[in-house]
């Protein structure tokens, strides 16, 4: 089985460079070094049942009109923010893209369900035997 393999368009994605919050000292004021990713799902190449996955896939990045908006903040360089940004938005696309296997259910056998009684069975003698004798 293969694995879905996918990079995006650069017409597809928008980035903004924005400011960065949070410690930093005087750098974090003068320069704009994290990056806004934008990602329009519905216009953008996926196929259509990762599109799909993607638009229900229950993730606080993807709004409610099908655009995830990933902010990268980490590193002092807009170009290293810039990466990260991608490479996240690539990681959920391929967690989208993965299709679980479906589960068939399945039967205890006769001998795990004679097992797990005789256990059962067993704990009660122990648990018995605690309690007080009463004449």
């Amino acid at each position: 089985m293969s694995e879905f393999r996918w990079s995006p368009r650069p017409d597809e994605i928008v980035f903004e460079a924005i400011r960065a919050s949070g410690p930093g000292g005087q750098n974090v004021n003068k320069v704009s070094n994290a990056a806004h990713l934008r990602f329009d799902i519905r216009a953008s190449s996926l196929p259509e049942a990762v599109k799909a996955r993607l638009l229900t896939w229950p993730d606080q990045r993807i709004s409610s009109d099908g655009v995830v908006v990933i902010k990268a903040q980490d590193s002092r360089s807009l170009e290293r923010n810039r990466a990260d940004a991608l490479a996240r938005l690539v990681e959920l696309v391929q967690a989208a893209a993965h299709v679980p296997k479906a589960r068939r259910a399945t039967r205890p056998t006769r001998g795990s369900q004679q097992r797990r009684l005789e256990g059962k069975a067993r704990r009660g003698e122990v648990k018995a035997g605690r309690r007080k004798a009463f004449d």
